[in-house]
């Protein structure tokens, strides 16, 4: 049986905290491919549990913690004016989120219209000429609906503003993503055995507690993200139970009936097994085959942070980066306990893509319970099939 690590240490504590994590840390059971050695953050005095191996604490920071938000941000495009817009509608979140009356808010229409008013070419510079149409009616969505938006800022209907920023946002993604021309880099030769997701795709789950959406992003991870889409497509999950599932923790699936821990393929006989693979910020294609400690990048970010509730994250022994196959996870843990930088998760494991829809789904889910199927509802096009070796 695969098992991670469990050489713990206190990496930054103080007085009794110390013994509080060390008590924490002691409880622990591992995952069976495990998701990582000790995950646990200890909030107060912001001390962290975990491997006894040199870390350093990445710098505290407003994490994003939507996961649509991520997506968004993640998209392989250079376009500023349509990032404005989405950089005033998503702040108008921390608004929201207060007991203030909500009039500022139309401070962030206007900047998000005035752009849409005057930028109009500068937007659609980034869109391929045959998709332009689209984009247009995208706009002239968008601006309709930020005019309608301002009826319920003026009657400081919070929910209804929460939920059409919601629905202008979703267009605003739409339009971002019409301005994806071409898969933005190509993945190193050595893996053209295993399936790549070149672009996105969206996966519906159902499961023994009910349905939920999630994306799962090729830009970022293609190798992970088409393992995956693949291993659905195949309906390899359809009726597997979660082995594991606790709150504010993660639930995790995809261990098969028997003794394998992951997929063999029914070709060739091998068990596949997937490279870590992360994308930092910054960077023109992703880290392979170690993780970002290993690299000595321990200040730098991924483009996939584990910062948003429904995370979807690949499990892998705990010894071995590239051993991941078919089992992976859901992150349970709040945003407010995983500050930006302060999680032992960025880095060390691949994130591939986001719950979408029906989140609290994620919350009733127990050990036994199951997905009684998982299908790719949009993007299967973008299945690149491996190569013959």
């Amino acid at each position: 049986m695969i098992r991670t690590p469990a050489n713990l240490s206190i990496l930054s504590v103080s007085g009794s905290l110390t013994q509080l994590c060390k008590r924490s840390a002691a409880t622990v059971q591992w995952f069976k491919v495990g998701v990582l050695a000790m995950l646990t953050v200890c909030l107060v005095g912001l001390s962290v549990v975990g491997w006894a191996s040199p870390a350093v604490a990445l710098p505290p920071g407003n994490a994003i913690t939507d996961g649509k938000a991520l997506l968004r941000y993640s998209l392989p495009i250079d376009n500023e004016p349509v990032r404005n817009i989405q950089r005033d509608l998503e702040e108008m979140s921390e608004i929201l989120r207060s007991r203030r009356r909500i009039g500022g808010l139309n401070r962030n229409l206007d900047a998000a219209s005035r752009v849409l008013n005057r930028k109009r070419d500068a937007l659609l510079s980034s869109v391929p000429e045959s998709r332009k149409p689209q984009a247009e009616a995208l706009m002239a969505e968008l601006q309709s609906g930020i005019e309608g938006l301002r009826s319920d800022v003026e009657a400081n209907d919070k929910e209804a503003v929460w939920t059409k920023r919601g629905e202008l946002l979703d267009i605003v993604g739409e339009l971002e993503e019409l301005m994806v021309d071409k898969f933005p880099f190509e993945v190193p030769a050595q893996y053209s055995n295993l399936p790549q997701l070149k672009g996105r795709a969206t996966i519906e789950f159902e499961t023994s507690k009910g349905t939920l959406q999630a994306v799962v992003d090729g830009y970022n991870a293609p190798v992970t993200a088409g393992n995956f889409v693949d291993l659905v497509n195949r309906g390899f999950y359809d009726g597997l139970e979660f082995t594991r599932a606790e709150d504010y923790y993660v639930a995790q699936v995809g261990d098969p009936p028997g003794p394998e821990e992951g997929f063999v393929d029914p070709e060739t006989g091998n068990y596949r097994a997937v490279p870590l693979e992360i994308m930092v910020q910054g960077d023109e294609k992703p880290t392979y085959g170690i993780t970002l400690e290993e690299a000595g990048l321990y200040l730098e970010q991924p483009m996939l942070p584990f910062s948003a509730f429904g995370t979807l994250g690949m499990a892998r022994p705990g010894d071995n980066p590239n051993g991941g196959s078919s089992q992976f996870f859901f992150f349970l843990f709040e945003p407010e306990l995983t500050p930006a930088g302060l999680n032992l998760l960025d880095g060390r494991y691949a994130v591939f893509g986001y719950v979408t829809e029906n989140k609290e789904v994620l919350d009733k889910i127990k050990v036994g319970d199951k997905i009684i199927s998982a299908r790719v509802v949009d993007g299967l096009e973008h299945l690149v099939e491996p190569q013959a070796a």
